[in-house]
């Protein structure tokens, strides 16, 4: 018989093996360390660490004891306890008094007792208690491990919430799961409740026979989603239940039906599946009913109704990759009807306007000299009175950029070219029953562009660039007459250079900059692409790539101000302005920018509404701050040229504070591309009053017909583990046959029970 204060590292043994079982003892699932390796623990694999205060063996019976703090650390993890005692010849260990068992991932388990078999296929564990990763709380009368892949507790109460004051007293869960038996199966990623009763703030509300959900260490597992509940004029109440179905370890795909008490249910579905090279997310939706008003009244024939939303990006090699789009919808307003959302996203290079949907397929290589890519896509418009023959279909659209690695002349070299041919069903002119043949076009463009950059000793930087374009335009159908066509080539140039002299204060915190900048740029008289005449007879240019073209802040200084090829911009001009900026040490800044464009003659390609037909075009005046951290503002704004007057205003604020955020956008244009006014206002936020409890508002007001267009105001609780939003919507706005409407939703999130916030 030993006896003493003792600290042993051993190799793997019997004892080794006793650590094993009692630090696997667990109800949940533990992450190992990278790659399999032990964690750094200054042990070697294998290798195991045992201290006490008192260890004493009995080698008459088998029987070592070890008393006083007990700790064994093995692999990573720590076992604690009082009292452990190893029986060899029953191959029994039990640990005894205030046992801990600390995981490798920071997850802790505490028991009164915990006896161990030594083969490692059955424990148990009396007063029971876990807190795991992500702040999952356990506890349960006993713990009995049936197998390496079962674990069972009795008696138990689950929840991730807190359950403690800032005061540390106890205090009770927002919801818990307490059960007769709770049962762990790693294998299926399962947690599975006999006689299961939902509570909330302690009160119980659901009772279920049986229940189970994943193991919410699991990296994804089918189940059940949060349900979307809500009640509208258009629907009625309306139920959707999400179910996900996990279907390889790269794909799964969520299943939605909603189910409305006015109208037949719609089913949306959403499939996504990872490639070793790329990724394919799709959207889907159906139903078969009549058509039907904004107050759930049918009318017409029953018939399929569907959409998809579908796209897919994959890399060929590190340099090429490929993509496409799909977008489509069978009823212009089906998105409206349905609630459904996100419909408008990104999921290509190519973005369509709002309400209106593109499909695309794309090809691009680049690397740190050269860009390459091909594309081709079409476009279906939701908007009332779109004519979807009257838009083009894009194909193919090539655009190449290439640049040497060495100057030229002192300056940047880039070689650019274009191509692309757009074919109209119909043209934007037509009237029902009457089908004009739309006007089609192809466009080949090559392009040199050089620019340098050149500063003195006194701080003026110089820039000259010279840019020389070649075009060749095939057209068909010119003027909405069916085989009238024409050829015509192009040749553009400008040059001209940028110069500026910036002057830099330092103030005790603070750092000012002073900038005049003026560009002075040289074209020759343009041909412009003429397709027809309008009926005062002034000539007609093709423009297909700088419709919604607006004179502002971002392209004062450019030589041409058209983003696209179609329209050029010709003759001597100057664009002259200054910057002013102030930045603090501290964070915050402002800056100021005033500018407008001459030129030597008026340019009648220009809209009349775009500030830029004059010799003396419209002022140009944008500012920016961040007056205290987390508050911005910007402004910009085209002012009229001899009276000052507003053309076009745009200003906004963003707010994110630690219990507010928000934010504000008005717009106000005399004339857009179209000629028609307009001003609008879109705002909205959240505010906290509490810890837990916060408003939300949204808004978004048409001021040319002095009416909301939609309203909406919510309540939301959340905490630690739960989130409830409650939300009323009013649409004041009639949108085909669909008149103002109301809805209430109602959207509950539980941590590890699927929500979005909390789920693996």
């Amino acid at each position: 018989m030993s006896r003493g204060r003792r600290s042993v590292s051993v190799k793997r043994g019997l004892l080794a093996s006793v650590a094993v079982i009692v630090v696997a003892m667990s109800a949940q699932a533990h992450a190992q360390a990278p790659g399999g390796k032990a964690p750094v623990d200054g042990l070697e694999p294998g290798q195991l660490y045992m201290e006490a205060d008192l260890v004493i063996r009995d080698d008459k019976n088998k029987i070592t004891t070890a008393r006083g703090e007990a700790e064994v650390r093995y692999e990573g993890r720590t076992l604690r306890a009082d009292e452990l005692v190893y029986d060899e010849a029953r191959g029994v260990m039990t640990a005894k008094g205030q046992v801990q068992i600390i995981n490798a991932d920071g997850s802790i388990e505490y028991a009164d007792e915990l006896v161990l078999d030594e083969a490692m296929k059955a424990g148990v564990a009396t007063g029971f208690a876990a807190r795991l990763a992500p702040s999952i709380k356990l506890a349960a009368a006993t713990a009995v491990r049936r197998s390496e892949r079962v674990n069972e507790l009795n008696r138990a109460i689950y929840t991730p919430c807190e359950i403690c004051a800032a005061d540390g007293s106890p205090k009770s869960p927002t919801w818990s799961i307490k059960a007769d038996k709770v049962v762990q199966d790693r294998d299926r990623q399962l947690i599975y409740y006999r006689n299961a009763v939902i509570r909330i703030f302690g009160a119980p509300v659901l009772y279920l026979p049986l229940f189970w959900h994943p193991d919410p260490q699991a990296v994804r597992k089918s189940g059940f989603l949060p349900p979307k509940l809500g009640a509208s004029n258009r629907r009625g109440l309306s139920y959707e239940q999400p179910y996900l179905q996990v279907l390889s370890p790269s794909s799964d795909i969520t299943l939605s039906p909603q189910i409305n008490t006015k109208v037949n249910p719609f089913f949306n579905g959403h499939y996504r599946k990872r490639f070793y090279s790329g990724a394919i997310d799709a959207r889907f939706g159906y139903t078969y009913d009549e058509d039907f008003d904004g107050k759930g009244n049918r009318f017409g024939d029953a018939t399929s109704r569907s959409y998809v939303l579908a796209s897919g990006q994959f890399a060929i090699d590190e340099r090429w990759n490929w993509g496409f789009t799909a977008e489509r919808t069978s009823d212009d307003l089906l998105f409206d009807k349905y609630e459904i959302g996100d419909v408008y996203a990104a999921r290509g290079p190519y973005i369509a306007d709002d309400r209106r949907l593109i499909s695309q397929v794309y090809a691009t290589r680049q690397d740190q000299r050269s860009y390459f890519s091909a594309a081709a896509f079409s476009i279906q418009g939701l908007r009332p009175g779109d004519n979807d023959r009257a838009f083009p279909f894009v194909g193919p659209l090539i655009e190449a950029r290439w640049e040497p690695q060495t100057n030229i002349a002192g300056g940047r070299l880039r070689l650019l070219g274009s191509a692309v041919a757009l074919t109209r069903e119909e043209s934007p002119l037509s009237v029902a029953p009457q089908r004009l043949p739309g006007l089609d076009s192809r466009r080949v463009t090559g392009e040199v562009d050089w620019r340098a950059t050149f500063t003195a000793p006194a701080g003026i930087r110089v820039s000259p660039f010279v840019n020389l374009r070649g075009d060749a335009y095939a057209l068909d159908d010119l003027n909405t007459v069916k085989g009238a066509s024409k050829t015509l080539s192009r040749g553009l140039a400008v040059a001209g250079a940028d110069i500026t002299w910036p002057f830099v204060r330092r103030f005790s915190d603070s750092t000012v900059i002073l900038e005049p900048i003026v560009q002075i740029a040289a074209s020759p008289n343009a041909r412009q692409v003429v397709v027809g005449t309008s009926a005062t007879g002034a000539p007609v240019y093709l423009n297909e790539d700088s419709v919604a073209f607006e004179f502002d802040e971002t392209n004062l200084f450019r030589a041409n101000k058209f983003p696209g090829y179609d329209l050029y911009e010709d003759g001597v001009r100057v664009n002259a302005g200054g910057r002013a900026s102030v930045f603090w040490d501290d964070g915050r800044r402002a800056s100021l920018l005033v500018g407008r464009s001459f030129r030597n003659q008026s340019n009648d390609v220009f809209s009349p509404q775009s500030g830029l037909r004059q010799t003396r075009s419209d002022w140009i005046v944008a500012a920016d701050a961040q007056p205290i951290k987390g508050l911005s503002f910007f402004a910009r704004t085209r002012l009229d040229s001899d009276d000052l007057t507003v053309q076009r205003a745009e200003a906004g604020a963003n707010l994110s504070m630690k219990r507010a955020n928000g934010y504000f956008r008005y717009l106000r244009d005399r004339a857009n591309a179209n000629g028609v006014k307009v001003e609008n206002l879109d705002l909205g936020g959240d505010i906290y009053l509490t810890k837990h409890w916060g408003l939300t508002a949204y808004g978004n007001r048409d001021l040319v017909q002095d009416a909301w267009v939609i309203r909406d105001l919510g309540v939301t609780y959340r905490d630690d583990c739960t989130r409830v939003d409650i939300i009323y919507r009013r649409e004041d706005t009639v949108v085909g046959r669909l008149g103002p409407t109301e809805s209430l939703a109602i959207r509950l999130t539980l941590a590890t029970l699927g929500g979005p916030l909390y789920a693996n």
